[in-house]
């Protein structure tokens, strides 16, 4: 994996209009979850952290696996927000479908899938949940893994 500092993480999530697409990855199921926002946390280590919608089927991967990728997009992906909005199906992940089969990606290390169309990903390992007790749940991951914009 490449290295990568603070000052990455922090430009990769400054993008402008920028989507968040979380996924994880556990046990042959994959699952992703368009978030609202990321931010950074900590920069020692290098902490961000994403609320994301209670009772997705992404939580139980995430829980499981203890990993979780950031996918982060400059613009507007209507498939991607149609595929992976913030509705939550009653389906459970192999039920549906893997969600991934037609999108091409690649993981960085923790098995979370990494959209190729993303500028910018974060590969993460879970540090704190947070159970807010309200609409949306709450986690922390220290960055492991870093694929940033080409540099010319």
């Amino acid at each position: 994996m490449p290295e990568f500092g603070v000052e990455d993480v922090v430009g990769a999530l400054a993008l402008p209009g920028g989507l968040v697409l979380m996924t994880a990855h556990h046990d042959g199921d994959r699952a992703g979850l368009m978030a609202r926002s990321a931010m950074l946390c900590a920069e020692e280590p290098v902490l961000v952290a994403v609320a994301i919608r209670r009772g997705h089927p992404i939580a139980p991967l995430i829980r499981d696996s203890h990993t979780f990728a950031l996918n982060l997009l400059h613009a507007p992906a209507p498939l991607l927000e149609r595929k992976f909005g913030a509705r939550i199906d009653t389906a459970a992940p192999d039920e549906a479908g893997d969600p991934f089969d037609a999108i091409p990606h690649r993981s960085l290390g923790t098995g979370a899938p990494v959209l190729d169309q993303c500028v910018s990903a974060l590969d993460c390992e879970v540090v704190r949940h947070f159970d807010l007790e309200a609409d949306h749940e709450l986690y922390i991951g220290q960055v492991v893994g870093f694929r940033g914009p080409a540099k010319p």
